[in-house]
């Protein structure tokens, strides 16, 4: 054992003694975390989910260029001030990107948008896969029957706060448990503490939110702790310091035993975590490099990336935190494009692009260890945005694509089939929106599938799964 781990290791000691032990279980056990150090290097897998929040326009980041779709894009998308991107090859823009697909879809083509180089690099490896068409469902349905309303439909379709809601928990806003935290509930059980078993680094997420399991936030910046703890304070030595004692008092009131329980756990959360984090930077985990901000050309602090470098940061210190199953939180923002959408999905697409390939280059060597096939990113967002442009950006729709990146992914495909470019076909509910082909629950459940969940457990994070005839999309490796 290391100097550093030793002193790390008195370090929690000596924190956890100072706050008892009444927060049992929530108090870490230094022996299981020795044990889980040494067996825990294999055994290890992570979700993280990149949540994109106002409904990403999936016309514009992943493209069908076959003629007859190309055309029929560039009629319905190049009127007013025009939402379209570039022809492939042309433009300041450098032209959107192509792809091969391992598995051709009738003869049809694909780009990606052409801020997404680094995402094209990491599909055309086998490390990233196109989910098409993806969004809330309860159960199959088609076009006549959506009209009809002749089948159960999501709750308060096209708004954004029920939307996010929706593709987290099943539930409208106000719904309580995401299935990310329920995942954690099932399995957290492999962790040495449950506490550090659903973290987020992108604020509150009903995705992590579970029955046993509360979600853990953390910023860019780290977990700042109280502060006076460990300092002589208001004349008495710091071995007997009267604010902890104020803080973690238990006494004949039910309000303040609960507040001293939870003011400990997060005392012996904060210890463990930060002893636990790999430093950023030298001899840690790198910091990224700045991305261009397709708005002003200048080189721009990435917040996704600094999430996802706080995540590298937890992943790294997974022995020391004695776990073997994660899920993460991270979000970038502002795809609520009524307005403005070339210019501003261009820069949020050249984000996304700079923080995947940031994470993608950290997991290949994450503390000496390639840590790419366990580890897996996913993208989700509100919802698709409408193929019919309003002028100058595009409004509320449904289906929607997504990516799913890692060693684990079957990459270089696209699964589920890519709907008719236009409108008026038989997945267009409206202006171009997209009835989904793949539900939520198909997409959730196969990545659960891979990160451990039961098959017989599926329809406990997945209300809604047995509704459909696929579980398993195929898009992930044997578990």
């Amino acid at each position: 054992m290391s100097k550093h781990q030793f002193s790390r290791r008195n370090f929690l000691q000596s924190m956890l003694a100072a706050a008892g032990t009444a927060t049992t279980p929530f108090a870490l056990n230094l022996a299981a975390l020795g044990t889980a150090a040494a067996q825990n290097a294999n055994d290890y897998k992570a979700l993280i989910c990149l949540y994109m929040a106002g409904g990403n326009d999936g016309f514009n980041t992943v493209l069908a260029t076959d003629s007859a779709s190309w055309n029929e894009y560039n009629r319905l998308r190049s009127t007013g001030d025009a939402v379209s991107i570039a022809l492939p090859g042309v433009g300041a823009s450098g032209g959107v990107l192509p792809i091969t697909l391992k598995t051709p879809q009738g003869g049809r083509t694909f780009a990606l948008h052409p801020k997404l180089g680094s995402v094209k690099g990491l599909f055309d490896s086998g490390r990233a896969a196109i989910i098409a068409n993806v969004g809330t469902l309860i159960q199959p349905t088609t076009k006549a029957q959506y009209l009809a309303n002749s089948v159960a439909l999501p709750p308060k379709l096209f708004s954004h706060n029920d939307q996010q809601a929706v593709w987290q928990s099943n539930a409208p806003e106000g719904g309580g448990l995401g299935w990310g935290g329920r995942m954690g509930d099932l399995l957290a059980s492999s962790n040495s503490s449950a506490t550090f078993t659903c973290i987020s680094a992108g604020g509150n997420a009903v995705f992590l939110t579970g029955k046993q399991i509360r979600q853990f936030q953390i910023s860019t910046s780290g977990l700042p702790p109280m502060t006076n703890l460990n300092t002589s304070l208001f004349g008495a030595p710091a071995a007997s310091n009267p604010l902890r004692s104020v803080l973690t008092a238990q006494g004949s009131s039910k309000f303040q035993n609960e507040a001293g329980k939870i003011n400990s756990r997060a005392i012996d959360s904060q210890a463990a975590l930060s002893a636990a984090m790999a430093p950023s930077g030298a001899g840690g985990v790198p910091a990224p490099t700045p991305y261009i901000s397709q708005r002003t050309g200048a080189a721009t602090t990435n917040q996704l990336a600094l999430q996802l470098q706080t995540v590298a940061r937890i992943i790294a210190g997974r022995g020391a935190l004695g776990v073997k199953r994660q899920v993460f939180y991270v979000n970038l923002g502002g795809f609520d494009t009524h307005d403005g959408q070339k210019l501003q999905q261009a820069d949020l697409m050249a984000r996304l692009d700079h923080a995947v390939a940031y994470f993608d280059s950290v997991m290949a060597t994450l503390m000496g260890t390639d840590m790419r096939k366990q580890v897996t990113l996913f993208t989700a967002s509100d919802f698709g945005r409408t193929f019919v442009t309003n002028g100058d950006g595009t409004d509320h729709g449904w289906g929607s694509h997504h990516f799913v990146f890692g060693g684990a992914v079957n990459g270089q495909n696209m699964y589920g089939a890519y709907p008719v470019t236009g409108i008026n076909h038989d997945l267009d509910i409206g202006s171009g929106a997209l009835l989904p082909t793949t539900s939520v629950d198909q997409y959730g459940a196969t990545l659960a599938s891979w990160f451990g969940v039961p098959d017989n457990q599926l329809g406990t994070v997945f209300p809604n799964i047995g509704n459909f005839s696929t579980r398993n999309l195929g898009f992930m490796a044997a578990a």
